[in-house]
């Protein structure tokens, strides 16, 4: 093959590559775009809060580059130009649809900015999974097998997908405010049990036949629901779901959003 050819060839598959990243940024972020809580938090939330939730976003949108990513590309440099590019597919995709809607708030510059930075963000987590989700060749390209800490770092990007789609919902809430302490801790039991049941059935890195279901518990169940807890706290506080309540609420809002959570960290290698 001709210099020439391989260049048009490159070019190309990189086209190729960026189309299925916008569609995964379509895919991963349109129950946000549609969700009217969001719009109204693109209002609310305080500059602080959406720009600490860019930031904090960078080193796991990093992360998923060299796990998935867009493209077959690998190493820092390109996993952070993938990063950038999935970043600027989530702010187009959604800066587009949210104007597309009638939703976008044309009277300031602020607001508008506020609302397509918070959707941006799961748009990038989509386009940078899309060509696992969107091509027929799952496991091609020699892509990282995770090591027991990667593993746990995709655990904490599946939990924060599903808890990030699910904070910014009256919902979520109402079921927290409803639910008893004995409720609660019902929930807190069956997010671990339905964590360990899957991630034990995923067949994790390093898991496979040697892994007993105690140590899978112990590696990857305990460690999991902690890294959910986490991630539905910093949603919570992210889109002012723990604002103005005590500590007894705070609990229950947590361990609800965790539960979601759990499924989405159980689920996170058969997604990535």
């Amino acid at each position: 093959m001709s210099a020439v050819a391989a260049r048009k060839s490159q070019e190309a598959g990189y086209v190729r590559d960026l189309g299925r990243a916008f569609g995964g940024a379509l895919l991963f972020s349109l129950p946000l775009l549609m969700t009217m809580e969001m719009w109204a938090l693109g209002h609310a939330a305080t500059p602080e809060r959406r720009l600490a939730f860019v930031v904090v976003s960078l080193p796991v949108l990093f992360g998923l580059a060299h796990y998935a990513g867009f493209s077959a590309r690998r190493g820092a440099l390109n996993n952070l130009l993938d990063t950038l590019t999935a970043l600027a597919a989530g702010f187009v995709t959604a800066g587009g649809l949210l104007a597309l809607f009638n939703v976008l708030d044309r009277s300031s510059l602020a607001s508008a900015v506020g609302q397509v930075s918070l959707q941006a963000v799961p748009a990038a987590l989509g386009a940078l999974v899309a060509r696992r989700q969107l091509s027929n060749g799952a496991g091609e390209d020699g892509e990282d097998q995770a090591s027991y800490p990667g593993e746990l770092f995709l655990m904490l990007a599946g939990a924060l997908y599903f808890a990030m789609n699910l904070a910014p919902t009256e919902e979520m809430r109402l079921i927290a405010y409803r639910t008893t302490p004995l409720g609660a801790l019902g929930v807190l039991l069956l997010s671990v049990v339905l964590l360990h049941l899957i991630v034990f059935e995923a067949g994790f890195a390093g898991q496979e036949d040697k892994e007993s279901p105690l140590r899978a518990f112990i590696d990857f169940t305990l460690p999991g629901y902690a890294l959910c807890l986490v991630a539905s706290f910093a949603m919570l506080w992210t889109f002012g779901g723990l604002d103005g309540h005590g500590l007894q609420s705070l609990v229950a809002n947590v361990v609800i959003l965790a539960f979601p959570a759990a499924i989405g960290a159980a689920a996170a290698r058969l997604l990535v």
